[in-house]
């Protein structure tokens, strides 16, 4: 082989340092499903690897449960696949230590294990964790619906969302009373954004709100809100910032220890505590910070947390932003914007450093007059615009805002577009509280 021009070193490595699977080829099948996918024509498909004996086409098994929240049952092994490279091939059979891809079994799920007949053995797995955030997906009705994507009705929607639901076990998806909305629930943020990414990639359009906590009730009638175990890393220079910040988000201290010229750090935080936070975090430690949280437990509810401290510049009308209106709202705040970009009015175009909402006009032209003074004709400088991902996008928007998500463009929008109505509204709501 020649040295930088295959991987052949690598497979040799591997080969001579690391040991085969282990395992009982002579004895009854035991394999664990470790994951799920789903095919229009053959239905839900088992991935996993076997930790004993071998399987079959047309075998005969029995689908057992660990945890024996439901009974026994036996299949049949319609088709069987491996990877080889990058492609699924078909196989006839394989043995201890492969990964598979089986169809033909009915509601099939990870955690399952797949048995001879005659031993109905099943392997211990992981309880999967129930969903603790949840958002609103909805059609989108902003002026600018239907012109990038191809899926843009309540009905592509709803299917699109249950077919997930076959091959995504920790997905929830419920009903609303409206027939242009449903509630999403899954592990985190994260988990809904890829669903959210897969979506705008396949030519969906959709509108998402903010993302909510489920909350519970204990025996005694307490709130309760899911607890994440939150693991930081960051430069020794950095800790006082993140302690600041965690605290001010209901986070406790666990566990903190050096590790060189860096500080490992162990928190108790509020999932919710986390919702925009890491882009504050990023900004702390000068990019040089690494965060990983996940599900702890619940525990009682921790008090109420201020989610933002920024407003939005909202655009007054509906047009192309062109530069002298930039110009005069880059005063402001940050804009998200550039020229030639079209905005609708309610859409957010920028933020503010103060609590408020601004409206601000990003198509006004600037007046021609027969007057010329020093600087009339001095070209306009705009300051580079803030481009925000998916991820920073949900973290960004307020409870009244929404993610306008196209194949081609992502837009925050006020949930009420119109600037009166919105004003009453939120006069409305000041009075009831």
């Amino acid at each position: 082989y020649e040295p930088g021009k295959d991987l052949t070193p690598l497979f040799d490595t591997i080969i001579n340092y690391i040991e085969p699977p282990k395992g009982d080829e002579e004895g009854p099948l035991q394999m664990l499903i470790s994951s799920i996918d789903y095919n229009e024509y053959v239905g839900r498909i088992g991935i996993g690897r076997i930790v004993r004996g071998d399987i079959k086409v047309n075998q005969q098994v029995t689908v057992c449960d660990y945890t024996g929240s439901k009974k026994n049952y036996n299949s049949k092994i319609v088709s069987l696949l491996q990877i080889q490279g990058l492609n699924r091939v078909p196989v006839e059979s394989a043995k201890v230590g492969d990964i598979v891809w089986i169809s033909g079994i009915e509601n099939i799920t990870i955690g399952d294990t797949i048995c001879a007949t005659d031993a109905p053995d099943p392997l211990p797995f992981v309880k999967i964790s129930e969903p603790t955030v949840e958002m609103t997906f909805a059609v989108n009705d902003s002026p600018f619906a239907g012109k990038e994507g191809k899926f843009v009705t309540s009905r592509q929607l709803r299917e699109r969302l249950f077919k997930e639901l076959l091959k995504d076990v920790s997905l929830r998806v419920e009903e609303t009373d409206s027939t242009d909305a449903f509630r999403v629930a899954g592990r985190g943020e994260m988990h809904l954004s890829i669903l959210i990414e897969n979506m705008r990639r396949e030519g969906y359009e959709l509108s998402v709100s903010t993302p909510r906590v489920l909350f519970k009730t204990d025996e005694d009638g307490r709130k309760l809100e899911p607890i994440e175990r939150l693991v930081i890393d960051v430069p020794g220079d950095c800790v006082g910032s993140v302690m600041e910040k965690i605290g001010s988000r209901k986070g406790d201290m666990v566990d903190m220890h050096p590790q060189g010229s860096r500080t490992r750090i162990e928190f108790l935080v509020p999932a919710r505590g986390l919702f925009g936070y890491k882009s504050e975090f990023l900004t702390d430690t000068k990019g040089q910070g690494i965060m990983n949280s996940i599900f702890f437990e619940y525990e009682p509810y921790k008090g109420d947390l201020q989610r933002r401290n920024t407003g939005s510049l909202v655009a007054f009308e509906t047009g192309e932003a062109v530069t002298y209106g930039l110009f005069n709202a880059q005063g402001r705040g940050t804009l998200f914007v550039t020229p030639g970009t079209e905005v609708y009015e309610g859409m957010v175009i920028g933020y503010t450093n103060i609590p408020d909402d601004i409206n601000v006009n990003v198509c006004k032209t600037k007046h021609l007059t027969n007057t010329r003074s020093s600087n009339s004709d001095e070209a306009l400088t705009l300051i580079p615009v803030s481009k925000m991902s998916l991820e920073e996008s949900l973290e960004f928007i307020a409870d009244d805002e929404l993610l306008e998500v196209t194949p081609k463009t992502m837009r925050i929008r006020k949930r009420i577009l119109d600037s009166e109505l919105r004003a009453k509204a939120r006069f409305k709501e000041k009075n009831a509280k």
